[in-house]
Formats: structure tokens, sequence, C-alpha cells
């Protein structure tokens, strides 16, 4: 009886440093060293990029080796052509230019999705210039910034209310500035994202109407990088994956402590911070549903004469696999 316990103990004790062997490698990279310097572009003004903050304030890069200087910008577009250029090393950005540089050839790949929400796209126009209901936006003015999820969402949602994009007249403008056209009445509406539609409506009080594009776009938020970046530097990719995802665990179960440490919520009340949290989605995956996005985004692309060419890429090659498989194999349900 004697010699069975003490076999159950030594193989609880196996079992056990085991466990903690694991987690100490899930925590930090095999051998300490020099902090890894890593530029990050993120859309800081965008609660989709709050597992970047949160990793960043958390100090959970650090841990995982990593010293991340975060670079801000205005939109995911903005964000990943910094990668392009040199500028920064990773991105947060949603998938329409995702799709626009894989149609271009470019080796860019993402590593994750890490937010996904369906309810902070949409449009606002102004009622004393006859924006009255989504029909009415027929040979108005329109201000968009163009290849983004805000300019897919007005494509799709006057597609439901049978016109096309050549029944508006589209205006040009970067995400920040959105709002400040409406205002002083350069165009009839706005198609965008939040924070920039809810600061405006704000403002603009009730000569302003809301359509939600919650029906038209699911913005799909991910973290990419160059193909040069990850070849040979599994090491970081990993550590990365890994802070990010504590990152989303701290955004998903802490919104309250994240209310004034995000520019995209400080601007809310506490109250109306925490009733739109539960309609948005942290945590990292690589999912089917982003293949199945990027091509639907691509069609759309290829039909509107937007990107350089006129052929579906292969969007199975602008994804890197092993990175989560490795930090979460069952966040990848890609099929390959």
């Amino acid at each position: 009886m004697r010699s069975r316990t003490m076999q159950l103990l030594a193989l609880l004790f196996v079992v056990l440093s085991l466990c903690v062997a694991w987690l100490w490698r899930q925590r930090i990279e095999a051998a300490p060293g020099p902090l890894q310097q890593i530029v990050f572009a993120a859309n800081t003004e965008y609660v989709g990029a709050c597992a970047v903050l949160a990793a960043q304030q958390q100090g959970y890069f650090k841990v995982q080796g990593l010293a991340v200087r975060i670079e801000p910008f205005s939109s995911g577009k903005a964000s990943l052509q910094a990668v392009l250029d040199g500028k920064a090393d990773v991105a947060t950005v949603a998938d329409i230019p995702i799709v626009f540089a894989a149609m271009e050839g470019l080796p860019v790949k993402v590593l994750a999705t890490l937010f996904r929400s369906g309810k902070d796209h949409g449009i606002v126009g102004r009622r004393d210039h006859g924006v009255i209901t989504p029909a009415s936006l027929r040979g108005k003015k329109v201000g968009v910034t163009h290849g983004t999820s805000g300019h897919f969402t007005l494509d799709v949602f006057l597609n439901w209310q049978r016109m096309d994009s050549g029944d508006v007249t589209m205006v040009n403008y970067k995400p920040e500035e959105l709002p400040g056209a409406l205002q002083r009445g350069e165009v009839d509406a706005i198609s965008g994202w939040d924070p920039f539609l809810q600061a405006v409506r704000k403002t603009l009080g009730d000569a302003a109407v809301a359509f939600s594009g919650e029906q038209a776009y699911e913005s799909i938020y991910n973290v990419v990088a160059l193909r040069s970046f990850i070849n040979g530097r599994s090491g970081v990719v990993r550590g990365l994956l890994r802070a990010l995802a504590e990152g989303s665990a701290f955004c998903e179960s802490q919104p309250a402590r994240m209310h004034l440490a995000l520019p995209a919520t400080a601007r809310l009340t506490r109250a109306e911070m925490l009733a739109a949290w539960p309609g948005y989605h942290f945590g990292l995956e690589l999912d089917q549903a982003l293949l199945l996005a990027l091509e639907d985004r691509a069609r759309w692309a290829i039909r509107n004469r937007l990107g350089a060419g006129a052929q579906m890429p292969n969007f199975l090659d602008h994804v890197h696999l092993d990175g989560l498989a490795q930090v979460r194999p069952a966040a990848v349900t890609i099929i390959h």
C-alpha cells in the first residue's frame, strides 16, 4: 500500500513539474537576454487596439522580453502603410487594407485576429441637410476614407437601398477629419467607425441621424507583419502573441480598468463604455471566417476596380499559422 502511495506521489510530482515547466515556457521565452526592440503601429483611437495598449500598460510585452514602442495612427490603413514603409515592425489593421496589400502582391501576413465587432461602423447624416432615411442619401455628399472598412460599409449599405456608389458623391477624408467635415457642412453624411461617429453624434445632437452598419460589416481586426520580419524571429513572434493574448484577456475581463486608458473610450462616461463593451469580442484567433471575409472584400474591390489587380489572391499565403499554432493551437481553425 505504501509503495503504491509513493508511486502516485512520484507521478503527481512529475505531472506538476511538467505543468510548471510548460507554464514557464509560455510566460518567458527560453534564455533571458536583452529586450527585443519592436515598433508597433496601431490605431490607438480604435477600441480594437485595446489588447496592444493593455499589453504595454500591464507589462506583458516586457515579460516576454520585448521592448515595444507604440506609434499611434488614426486608421489601420495608415498603420499598415507604416509597416510597408519600414517605419514599424507590426501593425493593427482591419481586413480591407490587407486585401489591397495582397492584391498588390505585397508580403503582408496576418499573425492573428485580435478583435471583432459588428457594432462600431455606420453612417451619420445631418437632418438639416435632408438626410432623414437611408433612401434620402441619394444625391448627397458623403465623407468617407477610401479603401477602408468605412468605404466598404457605405457601399454595402447603399446596395441594400437599391443604390450604388454612383448615386452619392463620395468625398475622401482621413478618418479623423470626417467629424469636422460633417460639422462644417462640407458633406451631408459620413461613413466610418467609432469613436469618430460617436463624437459627431454627440456634437450634432438632435441634428444627427445615425444608421447602423451592423448588418453591412463586421470589423475583423488583426495584427500583421511582413514576411521578412517573421522569418528567423519565431521566438519574438511567439512572445508578441503571448503578450497580446494576455492583453486581450485583460480587456475582456477588466473593461472598467481600461475606460480611461483607451483614447477611444476616455471620451465616454463609464456607463456608456460598459454598455458598449458586450458588443466587442477580444481574443486571439485564426479562424476560417477570416479567409472568407478577405475573399468577400476582394470581390468587392475587384468589382469596383479599387485594387491594383483583378485576380483573387490566395489569402492563405497571407496568414502566418505557425506562431499562434504554437501559442494557442485550439485558436487556429483555418483549413490548410
